[in-house]
């Protein structure tokens, strides 16, 4: 009878309970996906529209779920016996990054619809939020399955997004280079994977950090090489040099909405996958991620920049490339506390979130702008920007804010104290040459960001092959459209007349 009842208790407890609370705001997102694709099979062509306001529901519903998380204290699917490792933790890092993602998706769904009448309505918003979804999940995954499953749940649709206009070349084309590109990145990680499992025998990353402290020699190359590795997959994903060539081309090629979710989403996702394998599972090998990432974060940034400095107004599409290359030298920026926490402590990785929600709200702001300008001139090149402060004045206003914000100036209070934490963590560090190679950086995108700025607010002139700038069009403007300029405006000054909450931010361990 003894026997009996202890072979039930012992059973018992390899039971894996499941919070659902915890898991609930990527589950919701998926089931809304789900629900939508279904939808879609059933609802008249009049009616797909109902579907866009379904995935905002959805994401507006995940979103408030994570309200009762704010503790940050729950961990589910957690291993049985003496070894506490959990695979999916809510903590303060899993719901802040949770939040952008969110955040950012609800956004671009705000972008989008106004524009899927030429789009298949119910893979479009099934894509989304399934992507939504697989960003969600990343940042609360904590072992190194789950974390591919989740970056590749991401990533997936992602690549159909891209591709998704139908007969249009260029949109083809850039989702091809996109998943190509994306493919070799993912299997030079799972190799890596591979070579970390090998060497540990586990995949949670708390598990990992205790047994590469005590690496037999013979494995250590072996260790050394499957951390390298592994960090390639999340690299690509930050689009961080020499992993970024695939930006420009598929920024253009997408959908503008698309192209703002990828500008920030990816960058989420990639330097969530970063600071999780690196802080938590790697810290052994500090002194191999740290110089990697400190170099990678000085190519990023300058290649970024220069090529940003080197687009023509008159190009077509220059708007959106110059948003593309800015987007791979904010990279670099946010690279820089990753890279120093390998030299002081993970308190840095702060000043890398904190970075990450300015660029999200300011990124996402100027990308719905550059919507806005597109519906009138399709080329969205740099001159059709031109004169835009007497057509639209409060949507000049904006732009210009935005690009501010990037560039760190007044009234762009935000951009500024950002830039100073992530200084700063590179200082601390006793990074003194990256801090001199951002300091250049930023001079160098300066010019470009007041360039364009200046450009709005200056006379109108005609550009040729198209109408002059300023010439008032009888367009409609979505008002899901004008509400994602207004939240983004709002946003970005509210936390502009409270910057000291950013170096609060920094300061705080999220972990």
């Amino acid at each position: 009878m003894t026997v009996a009842a202890d072979s039930a208790t012992g059973a018992a407890s390899l039971v894996q309970s499941v919070d659902w609370l915890a898991i609930a705001p990527p589950v919701i997102a998926a089931v809304v996906a789900l629900g939508i694709l279904v939808a879609d099979l059933f609802v008249s062509e009049r009616r797909k529209p109902l579907l866009g306001y379904g995935a905002v529901a959805g994401l507006v519903a995940a979103l408030a779920l994570l309200i009762p998380l704010r503790a940050g204290d729950r961990s589910t699917f957690c291993l049985t016996g003496p070894a506490q490792a959990c695979s999916y933790t809510a903590d303060h890092f899993a719901l802040v990054i949770q939040a952008l993602v969110l955040g950012v998706a609800l956004l671009t769904a705000l972008l989008s619809i106004g524009d899927t009448r030429k789009l298949p309505a119910g893979e479009f918003w099934f894509l989304l939020l399934s992507s939504a979804a697989g960003a969600a999940l990343l940042p609360a995954a904590r072992d190194l399955a789950t974390l591919v499953v989740a970056l590749e749940v991401a990533s997936l649709p992602a690549f159909a997004l891209v591709g998704i206009k139908r007969g249009d070349r260029r949109s083809s084309e850039a989702a091809l280079k996109f998943f190509l590109s994306s493919v070799v990145a993912t299997a030079v990680m799972l190799l890596g994977v591979s070579f970390v499992y090998a060497t540990t025998g586990s995949l949670h990353l708390t598990e990992i950090a205790d047994r590469l402290d005590d690496v037999p020699g013979r494995f250590d190359t072996l260790a050394a090489a499957g951390v390298v590795l592994t960090l390639v997959g999340f690299a690509f994903k930050t689009a961080a040099a020499p992993f970024h060539f695939w930006v420009p081309d598929t920024y253009v090629g997408a959908p503008l909405p698309i192209a703002a979710y990828l500008s920030v989403v990816g960058k989420a996702v990639g330097f969530s996958g970063l600071i999780l394998v690196t802080v938590i599972g790697f810290p052994s090998y500090a002194d191999v991620w740290g110089p990697a990432l400190a170099v990678l974060a000085a190519l990023t940034m300058t290649v970024g920049n220069v090529a940003a400095l080197r687009q023509t107004a008159t190009r077509a599409r220059s708007a959106v490339r110059l948003l593309a290359w800015s987007s791979v030298g904010q990279a670099g920026y946010l690279l820089v506390p990753i890279a120093a926490a390998a030299y002081s402590s993970d308190e840095q990785i702060g000043s890398t979130v904190a970075y990450a929600l300015m660029y999200a709200v300011v990124n996402l702001g100027a990308f719905a702008v550059a919507a806005l300008v597109a519906r009138t001139h399709p080329g969205n090149r740099l001159s059709d920007y031109r004169g835009l402060y007497a057509t639209r004045p409060l949507a000049a206003l904006a732009m210009g804010f935005f690009l501010l914000c990037l560039a760190g100036l007044p009234p762009g209070i935000i951009g500024l104290f950002a830039k100073v934490t992530v200084f700063s963590s590179a200082v601390d560090a006793g990074l003194g040459w990256l801090a001199v190679v951002m300091a250049v950086n930023v001079v160098i995108a300066l010019y470009y960001y007041l360039q364009w700025t200046a450009a709005l607010f200056r006379a109108p002139e005609t550009t040729p092959g198209d109408e002059p700038a300023a010439t008032p069009r009888t367009h409609h403007v979505p008002a899901s459209l004008t509400l994602a300029i207004a939240l983004t405006a709002v946003t970005g000054i509210a936390l502009s007349g409270a910057p000291q909450l950013v170096l609060r931010f920094a300061a705080v361990s999220l972990f």
